[in-house]
């Protein structure tokens, strides 16, 4: 339901601004930019999805690889100490425990597109245990919660945005970004767990969270040692290493169990084939949504009263103009992109301003919650969402925070 109420919300919202627009300020051209928004965010959707099709045909078809050669119940033993008290409705040793290290994995290391597909396989395994095949349950809300709170080591791509707008250094951005997505990620496991009852202070759960915290404080002591303009080469090497790994380990061990490789990566790829085409619908209906809350004028409106009301409050407004992106990035990946690129492109700022450097902050801050619960909802069919919404926004609000205060810390 929150999803429909959003979506209607967008829909009326835009078509308010722009009325307001064309009345008061005689903006002609509003109404026509927003149907033509219509138009090129449902190409962009079906694109998306479309262009999804190979990524989730291939990965799927190596976690089918993984699965008969035996990997995905090695994981799940490994990890499922931690998983079955965060996931209680979920059975020992149960299988998407698999997929879904496969996608946490990924997203720490900023692997977006190869996490998605591990995303929506945990999604379909979730749904196999679900009693109410429309209503979400605590495991698959637990899950993308954490998904959308965007726990990342290496933000790669970002990094490569900011060397192609031409910063001074474009990994200067890698700490604050690894921080804020801890506390953002910290911040969801502690709210869900909460809404669930959790106890979080069981010794195996502040064991896993204290030998995480251990990594990453490695990892940036690591990173903080060796020259800035290495850290995006190791990083992205270091990513591609660790993942050709995991591909190499399900082939050898689908080869020690005598399974025939090709015909399970066929195998597999034929379900992730069938996933692209089944999520088309939901993206592009969530899509041009936000791309008529945006071409209306309605995000800028919100943007200019938040500077207002900083200033009135006497805050330091320096980080406002880098807001487009918060705004943005619970909604749409490619907004907030648009939003951060925008921030580098404007003449005044620049990518290597303090508004660029939030900006880069904020867009590696969480996943895009909408998106994900839109996709992911989508792919299982699930149409009540029940607190997922709501649960993820408070680790955007988190990670939008944390991302602003940090950017403060290191660059102000």
């Amino acid at each position: 339901m929150a999803l429909n109420y959003f979506w209607i919300a967008f829909f009326l919202i835009a078509f308010v601004v722009a009325l307001i627009k064309l009345i008061f300020f005689g903006d002609t051209t509003v109404f026509p930019a927003i149907l033509q928004s219509t138009f090129d965010t449902a190409k962009t959707g079906f694109e998306i999805s479309i262009g999804l099709t190979g990524a989730l045909t291939l990965w799927m078809g190596i976690m089918k690889v993984g699965e008969k050669g035996g990997v995905v119940a090695i994981m799940s033993k490994l990890i499922s100490p931690l998983f079955i008290r965060i996931f209680p409705e979920i059975p020992k040793n149960h299988p998407v425990f698999g997929p879904m290290l496969m996608n946490f994995s990924m997203n720490f290391l900023g692997l977006d597109n190869a996490a998605t597909p591990m995303g929506l396989k945990t999604m379909e395994g979730l749904q196999e245990l679900n009693p109410n095949k429309k209503t979400a349950t605590n495991a698959q809300i637990m899950f993308l919660v954490l998904n959308t709170s965007g726990l990342t080591l290496i933000p790669v791509s970002i990094m490569a945005y900011r060397a192609t707008e031409g910063a001074l250094n474009p990994a200067d951005v890698f700490i604050p970004i690894l921080l804020t997505t801890y506390f953002s990620t910290l911040i969801g496991l502690i709210t869900v767990a909460i809404i669930q009852k959790i106890n979080l202070f069981n010794k195996v759960i502040l064991g896993y969270l204290g030998s995480l915290t251990l990594l990453i404080s490695a990892a940036l002591w690591y990173f903080s040692s060796i020259p800035q303009e290495q850290v995006s080469v190791i990083s992205g090497v270091a990513a591609a290493i660790i993942l050709l790994g995991i591909v190499v380990v399900f082939i050898l061990m689908a080869i020690r169990k005598k399974v025939n490789v090709y015909e399970a990566l066929i195998e597999g790829g034929k379900d992730g084939f069938n996933v692209a085409i089944k999520i088309i619908p939901y993206l592009i209906a969530i899509l041009v949504a936000i791309g008529m809350f945006r071409t209306s004028g309605a995000l800028e409106f919100i943007n200019n009263g938040f500077r207002l009301f900083f200033e009135f409050l006497g805050i330091n407004t320096d980080f406002v103009d880098a807001l487009p992106v918060a705004w943005m990035k619970p909604l749409s990946g490619s907004g907030a992109r648009a939003a951060m690129l925008d921030v580098f492109d404007n003449p005044a700022l620049g990518v290597d301003s303090f508004a660029g450097k939030v900006a880069s902050v904020l867009q590696g801050s969480t996943e895009t919650t909408f998106y994900v619960l839109a996709v992911y909802f989508g792919a299982v069919k699930i149409k009540n969402t029940r607190y997922a919404a709501g649960a993820g926004l408070v680790a955007d609000f988190a990670g939008i925070i944390a991302a602003i205060i940090i950017s403060y810390i290191f660059f102000h």
